[in-house]
């Protein structure tokens, strides 16, 4: 995991040729597959909560199951750092729905 201060560089990698980066200077988390940039999450963080604003997958990785790995790495992510996450985003209230044990992580 490379980490720079300031957030504005924060990687991680996952199975399956996946990476996650975080760009906290923009709000948002990038996934990556290898070189390609597959889609982001944008947020807004303050006093240590985090708003879910929006999901979005490149439309030719849509339907992949992209979406649910990005945000499942955004949640563990923010999980690790102690933030808690009001969800705006319609994607993530219903990934919260089918995947409760991340409840723990709502303001």
């Amino acid at each position: 995991m490379a980490q720079q201060d300031h957030g504005t560089t924060q990687e991680k990698i996952v199975h399956q040729g996946l990476r996650l980066d975080h760009d906290a200077d923009r709000g948002r988390y990038g996934l990556w597959h290898g070189a390609t940039f597959v889609g982001f999450l944008g947020y807004r963080l303050e006093d240590g909560v985090a708003t879910l604003q929006h999901t979005i997958i490149n439309e030719e990785y849509g339907r992949r199951g992209y979406a649910r790995a990005l945000v499942t790495l955004v949640l563990e992510q923010m999980r690790e750092r102690g933030l808690k996450i009001v969800p705006e985003c319609t994607y993530v209230q219903d990934y919260l729905r089918r995947y409760p044990e991340y409840n723990d992580l709502l303001a």
